[in-house]
């Protein structure tokens, strides 16, 4: 249960100004907290304000805003109150702790402008973009940006981290400090107020923490940062306002009371538009502090803009261990638990009937069928009553000698199954090392990478499993087997990856993966995959096939017609659509982490779902394979195989009914990328649950006939 730990909710103690200026601000910061409220997790402007007693005996770092010390409020007593539970907290391992000294700098990266909720609580873009590129004219630092070292994950992810202009010095307090003044023209003012509509924010690191703003979930009432702050406002009357100051407040922790050790547990910006009507000086001064009009960039004209930033440090009880605590927030848990309770409540019923198959039907046919060979052969002359019985409700014993027949295309087949089985097993071990805080959102791109690492060494698996799969249905061409099982499916999904980044390339987009990066991922996949995939298929050929219980006819017997509900296309929608609803709900929330740039941790749930997943898919498959074979179909390799994997089409419709629902695309290329990255991950859905569905029916199968004796 440590992973469902992982996703307790902290309490948390956190300071935001308001929109209103700091001079205005700063009598209330003495007093209380601003906090924001927002629908469903989307960034809206839909603000309410709220005032509650926080930080009433932690000062403002610097001499001149100290906090008066006040009574303990009930949320003060609260916070106390679940104090042992945040001693207490699951670590997330990854990155080693940075000590800083009071006065040291403390770096400021920025990251990829991602798109997010708009005003509209709808996504209007699915591409990124590079933080200095020329149309937006951000201030560099002196002799230019220039990259961090980034991890595979973190590059495949769209993470572009570079250097920046901020300079903040530990434990030191500043206000107004003067970026760098810009002119914008008429044309690139109109591209960046269309990214202001679309909702584009600006995501920026401080000791690996991502830079965010305080929000409070209207539903749960609870209060979280929520990573990334827009560029600019939108009000009602489409007026488009751009932010040009912005006001830092971090969070320290004095590592075991020392003032010498200080660590930063939280970061959080909030962006205001002022528009100048002076020149602001180089050093630190109060000038922002005055009322100021928003800045509105022309689009029929030059406007100069001055980028100001004032930084304030505040000191925190939140320790390093659990810093990230703040940041981690499930939206309307009971959701998930409901999600789990009615997929399991689906699985125990679908358990049950496969057991009481296996239990009462079976056993009853084989004990007949047994009990038969027993009889003198001139009983079974065709008329008798018990021979009549067993022929009509156990119709599965009268295919015994087609039911291992070889299936139509076994190379294809077997390609499949081997890279399903690759995938399997890669799931789940990055299902467990999430499950056990390895892949941290502190250890940027380890998702990623994980899963490329384990899919690369994995090949072992996929090669071994096709293999022997081709070899035990009787395959000839082995060297094409082993050329393809490592080949074929990486090649649709790399060549699928490879024309949605030109996509990308072509928009200018920070997400678009490198060429070199590319070459990298080819010179892992044939150097290390492919050997380790054909390692493993001359492991698998050299080894026995395996045998089946009964003997195959030489003549294939005649099929009779099936009722409707067995028919492929019938039974691939009643199969497909209940593991699709073990995971509908918990699905839902991934594909907002992914494209509304969320953060995804409920690894715990998702355990839980994937299990449930797998349970599901097995038992309606082997229900649907015992109907088929009690109709006297024995075709039901591909059978099992395609029901199985129908699940990734209803997973693919609701990747649709998500992009009119959620999504507000401008252009082809957006709809592009979103129906293409839809399509990849509902392909290899396919891959994986169709194994799933074709390895527990082939067990069930082999399992039955095993069970009686044939002649």
């Amino acid at each position: 249960m440590d992973g469902l730990a992982f996703e307790t909710e902290r309490a948390m103690i956190a300071i935001i100004p308001t929109q209103k200026v700091l001079s205005d601000t700063l009598p209330r910061l003495l007093n209380g907290s601003w906090t924001f409220s927002r629908l469903s997790g989307l960034r809206s402007h839909s603000w309410y304000l709220s005032t509650q007693n926080t930080y009433h005996n932690y000062p403002i770092a610097g001499p001149t805003m100290q906090l008066k010390n006040h009574a303990p409020s009930g949320a003060l007593l609260a916070s106390l109150l679940v104090a042992p539970q945040i001693a207490s907290a699951f670590y997330l391992p990854g990155v080693a702790p940075t000590t800083y000294k009071p006065g040291e700098l403390v770096p400021l990266y920025v990251n990829s402008i991602r798109p997010v909720a708009a005003p509209d609580a709808l996504l209007h873009s699915v591409v990124s973009y590079d933080y200095y590129q020329p149309h937006f004219q951000f201030c560099q630092p002196e002799g230019g940006p220039k990259s961090v070292g980034e991890s595979l994950g973190s590059i495949l992810f769209g993470d572009r981290i570079k250097t920046s202009p901020f300079e903040l010095k530990m434990k030191q307090n500043e206000t107004c400090k003067m970026l760098c003044p810009t002119t914008y023209k008429q044309g690139v003012a109109f591209y960046v107020n269309d990214k202001i509509r679309q909702g584009m924010s600006l995501n920026w690191l401080v000791d690996g923490l991502p830079a965010g703003q305080r929000i409070k979930d209207e539903l749960t009432g609870t209060e979280f940062y929520n990573p990334g702050f827009l560029m600019g406002q939108v009000d009602a009357e489409d007026h488009v306002t751009f932010n040009n100051h912005y006001d830092i407040l971090i969070e320290y922790h004095e590592v075991s009371g020392n003032p010498d050790q200080l660590r930063v547990v939280g970061v959080l910006v909030q962006p205001e538009s002022k528009k100048y009507t002076k020149d602001i000086p180089k050093e630190s001064t109060d000038v922002c502090l005055s009322n100021f009009e928003p800045l509105e960039l022309k689009e029929d004209g030059e406007t100069k803009v001055q980028f100001t930033y004032s930084v304030y440090w505040i000191p925190s009880q939140t320790a390093w261990a659990t810093r990230w605590d703040k940041y981690l927030h499930v939206f309307d848990p009971k959701i998930h638990w409901f999600s789990l309770i009615n997929s399991a409540v689906i699985v125990v019923f679908l358990t049950l009937t496969v057991v009481s198959v296996l239990v009462r039907a079976l056993r009853k046919d084989i004990a007949r069928y047994n009990r038969l060979d027993q009889i003198n052969l001139d009983d079974l002359s065709g008329t008798s009553a018990l021979e009549d019985g067993v022929q009509e409700d156990s119709g599965w014993k009268l295919v015994h000698g087609d039911v291992f027949r070889t299936p139509s295309y076994p190379m294809l087949l077997s390609v499949f199954l081997g890279n399903g089985a690759q995938l399997f097993v890669m799931t789940g071990f990055t299902i467990a090392f999430a499950l056990l805080g390895f892949l941290s959102p502190s250890n940027r791109g380890s998702l990623g990478t994980i899963i490329l690492f384990l899919y690369t060494i994995l090949g072992f698996v996929g090669g071994y499993t096709s293999a022997r799969i081709y070899k035990s249905m009787g395959g000839e061409k082995w060297k094409m087997n082993i050329i393809l099982t490592p080949v074929l499916v990486p090649g649709i999904v790399f060549g699928t990856f490879f024309l949605l980044n030109l996509f990308l390339w072509a928009k200018e987009s920070s997400g678009a993966v490198p060429f070199t990066t590319m070459l990298v991922i080819i010179l892992i996949w044939f150097i290390i995959s492919v050997p380790l995939s054909v390692t493993g298929s001359w492991l698998g050929f050299r080894a026995a096939p395996m045998e089946p219980p009964v003997r195959t006819n030489q003549i294939p017997r005649q099929i009779p017609p099936v009722t409707t509900y067995l028919k492929p296309i019938p039974s691939m929608l009643l199969v497909g659509i209940l593991p699709f609803g073990a995971i509908f709900v918990e699905l839902y929330f991934i594909m907002s982490s992914i494209w509304f740039s969320k953060i995804y941790y409920m690894f715990g749930f998702l355990f839980l779902c994937y299990g449930l997943m797998i349970l599901t898919c097995a038992t309606v498959t082997i229900l649907m394979v015992y109907f088929l074979l009690c109709a006297e179909n024995y075709n039901w390799q591909w059978r099992a195989f395609l029901a199985a994997g129908a699940s990734a089409g209803y997973i693919f419709l609701n990747a649709l009914i998500y992009w009119a629902s959620k999504l507000s695309l401008s252009g082809l290329a957006g709809s592009v990328l979103y129906i293409g990255y839809s399509a990849l991950i509902s392909f290899l859905f396919f891959i994986l649950t169709g194994s799933i569905g074709f390895f527990s029916s082939w067990w069930f199968v082999r399992k039955i006939y095993s069970s009686i004796k044939i002649d």
